[in-house]
């Protein structure tokens, strides 16, 4: 069974940080890149990261480039995401993703195409 296990969303001031882990089992990480997405309320869901399956490459969705850092460990099977100067704009449900494909592409525009999904982390940000 495949399983995506987020963790570390929690509430934090504006131009504070969080890092948010995501721990995979039953699943072989290192063939497929992994994509960050959140959902804030009545908004739809959002691609903000993603890191490809050797994790030479990554790409963010503009408004989080130069503060949030994509990571990930193949070998303890964990990809991470790293937030900075956080903004109440950021609160959302954070979810990671593995994509069906090696490459990040364009893929952040359609969450369709990726497969399993984790369960979500909250992540609040106070003004």
């Amino acid at each position: 069974e495949v399983q995506l296990v987020e963790s570390g969303g929690g509430l934090v001031q504006a131009g504070g940080s969080l890092r948010l882990s995501c721990a995979f089992s039953g699943f072989t990480l290192d063939d497929y890149a992994i994509g960050w997405f959140r959902q804030a309320p009545g908004k739809e869901r959002e691609g903000v990261s993603c890191i490809t399956s050797s994790g030479s490459s990554t790409g963010y969705v503009d408004s989080v480039k130069g503060r949030f850092t994509i990571s990930r460990d193949n070998a303890k099977k964990t990809v991470y995401l790293q937030m900075t100067n956080l903004k109440p704009e950021d609160t959302a449900v954070y979810f990671c993703a593995t994509s069906a494909y090696s490459l990040c592409s364009n893929s952040l525009r359609f969450p369709g195409s990726y497969t399993y999904w984790g369960q979500g982390a909250q992540v609040t940000v106070s003004s």
